[in-house]
């Protein structure tokens, strides 16, 4: 009896010890889940460009953080975080537009973060001054002119543009795409409403045709004889000049590149921004991945492969970026951009700019 009674003893230790290790086992499993789990930064992006991934897939490998990616337009990820609330499980917004940034801190959309390698890392103007978006490239809204029909001495300022010199000689894109709502929007920052309205009215009794298409098929356009000349972004270009397509690096090459209102407030520029959203789940993480970004790595591969301008200064200007020249940029304050674009918008409208 004494021997059962060992034994039963012994087994039920065994029995014990069996369900403390299977336990703890469970705990730990549990516990490298939810570590796992917590290794994500989701991204809510307009951006679309092969390059980005190639940069989450580089942040990835160096930290262990999985980037999610939702990509949609900036207005559609503003009204989905809207939507979502305090249940967004959106990390981070990034957008080609100041304005659309600006528009998102206003809803509380977006929460100020701190960190002294952002503030090392990005210039004062390409970032808000309360830390609720930070600038990662900036583009330029240049003058893309046929180099066999126009003199780089013809052109001068955006204002210009409503010459009548320019009557049927002049495209761009539509009015709904923010690079041209931000355009206008800087000129009723620095000249008004009515001014503005005059402007945009000129532009569109010169218009060669209605708008459509992209600023790379405005490119194409005037490399094939439909206008003399094009407002496009420079980055458009480098595209088309790096393309796989013998046309498309034809075309570029064809037109040069023409910055305005150098002798006054500067060519016009706008900011590809990010900010951490308002109910980050994973803030930590998000701060790093924009650390990242704007680090001299991720610059260099903004400007090499996209052809975009880097905000840190310490990055590389390609040499493609380097043959267009150095440049004055408008000062202007990004947030203006946001502020006046409904009334950009108006105008567009009022003058029959498509």
């Amino acid at each position: 009896m004494k021997n059962i009674r060992k034994y039963f003893l012994a087994g039920l230790a065994m029995a014990a010890l069996t369900t403390a290790c299977s336990t703890k086992k469970q705990e730990q499993k549990e516990t490298a889940n939810e570590e796992k789990k917590d290794q994500v930064v989701n991204v809510y992006t307009h951006r679309h460009y092969a390059s980005d991934q190639q940069l989450f897939d580089t942040f990835t490998k160096e930290t262990g953080i999985k980037v999610n990616v939702v990509n949609a337009s900036a207005d559609e990820l503003i009204h989905k975080l809207e939507m979502e609330g305090d249940k967004s499980p959106a990390d981070v917004l990034i957008t080609v537009d100041g304005g659309r940034l600006y528009r998102a801190k206003e809803k509380g959309l977006l929460k100020a973060i701190s960190s002294e390698k952002l503030n090392e890392q990005i210039p004062a103007h390409y970032r808000d001054k309360d830390g609720y978006w930070f600038g990662l490239t900036y583009r330029a809204r240049v003058i893309a002119y046929a180099k066999d029909r126009v003199k780089p001495e013809e052109l001068s300022t955006y204002e210009d543009l409503t010459n009548s010199k320019w009557r049927k000689r002049l495209i761009t894109r539509s009015s709904s795409q923010e690079y041209n709502q931000a355009l206008l929007a800087s000129i009723i920052e620095h000249s008004g409403e009515e001014k503005a309205k005059e402007w945009a009215r000129g532009i569109v009794e010169n218009f060669a045709r209605d708008p459509k298409g992209g600023d790379r098929d405005q490119i194409k356009a005037v490399a094939a004889g439909v206008a003399d000349i094009a407002i496009v972004n420079t980055y458009y270009l480098g595209k088309l000049l790096n393309s796989k397509s013998p046309e498309e690096v034809k075309a570029g090459q064809s037109v040069g590149v023409f910055f305005p209102n150098q002798e006054d407030r500067g060519t016009h520029v706008n900011i590809s921004g990010i900010g951490v959203t308002a109910h980050a789940p994973h803030e930590e993480n998000a701060v790093r991945f924009i650390e990242f970004l704007s680090g001299v790595e991720a610059q260099n591969m903004f400007a090499g492969v996209n052809f975009e301008y880097p905000v840190n200064p310490k990055a590389d200007h390609v040499d493609l970026l380097d043959s267009w020249g150095s440049f004055k940029t408008d000062p202007i304050d990004f947030d203006a951009l946001g502020k006046h674009n409904q009334e950009a918008v108006m105008i567009f409208d009022e003058v029959g700019w498509k």
